[in-house]
């Protein structure tokens, strides 16, 4: 294998009149060649393949390197890369290892998948270059469960990430796949995994399916021939029927249909030139709302985002410009922004000063929280009901959902960072006969209907429209709304950023540090004036507000987190990112209800984020980069 693999890599360069692609380090020269020689064997994709061919025949190792150096990580988010040649990126040929891969785990797992099949939908994603596109990718996808005897369910056209764990759920399927990078830079493409639940998937899934991947790589008999799909039995395009049930599910979450009807609060819509254009025009028809005016920019889809630095709502005004003169120009109170897959959403109001104000993450948390338990408690009158039910959270999110729930006596739960644990911990309380009433993290997501098991912006923007103008029969903005929320519950006034850090052993050192403050295995008591008074590290299961010292939520060793509380109830967490060379931090001062003053609680947040900033990142020591440099 090794000698013919060296020969046809060999034969392209010496084609050219270079070398082989080696030079260096001889085992790693070995791998390269073998890996390079693989895919000039496999790959169908004349792009991709006459990419690589032209790498070695001009003998750039640097560039060979980078495409082949190492496997594209499957992890509990499935997969997100830049799309190009190699195993390092998204393309043709990776697609159809994954899903080879992923096929035989699932055969594995579920005696009855040739009965009950799996679900495959994708965003409007594409790259000229290498000729990758998401609708490509769900099409070979497909063909890979076809090939093997397995119903696919095959969106015929984008939809919004939800929808696909909707499908899971609503058809009863044993998985989901849906091909998106969401948010993310235009180069790059994804591949998220839905487990039969309707959530996404956690460990050990995740690491099982990778190993399947490894023993999978060689593409089978009919990987390549999509045209197999055609006139299949067992492919199945769940478009219409999918999208009459979603919006028929909805309709129960609209409370004030004849509010809906008259009301004179204008929306403005932007998709971001992503998906979500046409499906909150539904969404606004199925509460009886005029549809919002859609920005006419950014409402096709368009995989070059040519109108954004970044297609991610989540950066707050510089991504909702073209939103702000829209609305200015219709007189429109309230925007509401999706990323490009439609699972986030974002809100501006414009204020009585003129400014327009972009609520963060927390703030609308907060907004909708108190907006489906007012909803709820109307619709239920009797107390003994609020026992069943639950709102969730995130635990480095707004602890508001706690306060309300402390004051107004139902369940709050939160989890580790993430969707994919809130879907599995909600989808648990489902069958336990719980009602879980909503869910949401500080990165804009939010779960308002659990018929989804993920976070939906298509059905928070239609709630969200509803809210407001209910809002509006009272006089009230959503501004003024979250104020009173605060007022009654309690001031909650968060704040997060980050560092920038490329060298992994030196945040490894800056977190050891912390756990041995004073040289010997212990904690910091305090930072710089403030007293700590609790500390939970979800990396080695230390909590020391158990009886047993031992937390309660999973703990991984992979991932650094630390979340100190303080006396004067702040409460900060620093963790890595999973994904980005970052060292993140969230803060929050939460106030008792009725005796809070704004602008005090403000000041002493920013001296506490100077404090941890000062004494526990420590940037000149650590040599860490500041959020904007």
């Amino acid at each position: 294998m090794e000698v013919a693999a060296r020969m046809e890599v060999a034969a392209v360069a010496a084609a050219a009149g270079t070398g082989a692609p080696g030079g260096g380090d001889a085992g790693m020269d070995s791998r390269l060649d073998q890996e390079t020689a693989q895919w000039l064997r496999w790959d169908k994709n004349p792009l991709t393949l006459a990419s690589v061919k032209q790498l070695i025949a001009a003998g750039n190792t640097e560039e060979l390197q980078k495409c082949f150096s190492a496997r594209m990580e499957f992890g509990t988010a499935g997969l997100r890369a830049a799309m190009g040649a190699g195993i390092s990126h998204m393309n043709d040929l990776t697609i159809i290892q994954t899903t080879q891969g992923f096929c035989r785990y699932l055969e594995k797992q579920f005696s009855d998948l040739k009965q009950r099949g799996v679900v495959i939908s994708f965003d409007a994603r594409a790259h000229l270059a290498s000729g990758g596109s998401s609708r490509r990718f769900a099409r070979l996808a497909a063909t890979t469960f076809i090939s093997q005897g397995i119903p696919v369910y095959l969106f015929s056209d984008i939809t919004p990430t939800p929808f696909v764990p909707y499908t899971v759920s609503h058809l009863k399927l044993c998985a989901g796949i849906m091909i998106t990078a969401s948010h993310n830079p235009k180069q790059d493409n994804g591949y998220k995994v839905y487990w039969e639940n309707g959530a996404q998937i956690i460990s050990p899934h995740d690491k099982e399916i990778s190993q399947a991947i490894e023993e999978n790589l060689e593409p089978w008999p009919q990987a390549w021939d999509d045209s197999v799909l055609n006139g299949s039995l067992l492919l199945h395009d769940p478009s219409a029927s999918i999208n009459k049930d979603y919006f028929e599910d909805l309709k129960k979450y609209c409370f004030h249909r004849a509010v809906n009807k008259e009301t004179k609060v204008k929306f403005v819509h932007t998709s971001v030139h992503g998906v979500g254009h046409s499906f909150v025009q539904s969404a606004f028809k199925a509460f009886d709302f005029v549809p919002p005016e859609a920005v006419p920019e950014q409402k096709d889809p368009d995989p070059e985002f040519p109108t954004v630095k970044y297609p991610n709502p989540e950066e707050g005004k510089g991504v909702l410009t073209l939103s702000f003169a829209l609305a200015d120009k219709t007189k429109a109170k309230i925007i509401l922004a999706n990323d490009p897959d439609a699972d986030r959403l974002a809100v501006a109001e414009k204020q009585d000063s003129g400014e327009w104000k972009v609520f963060s993450g927390n703030e609308l948390g907060a907004l909708l929280g108190w907006w489906l338990f007012t909803s709820w408690k109307e619709k239920n009158q009797d107390h003994s009901a609020l026992q069943n039910l639950y709102m969730l959270s995130s635990t480095v999110s707004s602890k508001i959902l706690r306060a309300i729930a402390l004051k107004e006596g139902f369940h709050f739960e939160e989890t580790l960072t993430g969707f994919k644990w809130m879907g599995n911990r909600a989808k648990q309380l489902i069958d336990q006969g719980k009602n879980v009433l909503f869910a949401f993290e500080e990165a804009i997501g939010y779960m308002c209907c659990p018929f989804v098991l993920d976070k939906d912006g298509v059905s928070a923007a239609v709630i969200t429209a509803e809210l407001a103008s209910f809002l509006a029969t009272k006089n009230l903005s959503l501004s003024q709304q979250l104020k009173a929320i605060y007022v009654e519950y309690g001031y909650h006034i968060t704040r997060a950023s980050y560092f920038i850090c490329h060298d992994q052993e030196t945040i490894k050192q800056l977190f050891e540090n912390l756990r041995n403050y004073d040289g010997k295995s212990n904690y910091p008591k305090t930072c710089g004036r403030f007293e700590i008074s609790h500390v939970r590290d979800l990396t080695t299961g230390y909590d020391d507000n158990e009886p047993d010292k031992k937390a309660i939520l999973p703990t991984s060793k992979s991932s650094q987190m630390i979340t100190f509380s303080f006396a004067n109830g702040g409460v900060a967490t620093m963790r890595t990112s999973g994904t980005e060379p970052k060292i993140k931090y969230y803060l929050e001062l939460c106030a008792p209800p009725g005796n809070s003053d704004p602008e005090q609680l403000k000041k002493e947040l920013e001296e506490l984020v100077s404090a941890i900033e000062e004494h526990f990142f420590q940037p000149q020591k650590y040599n860490l980069q500041p959020k904007g440099e």
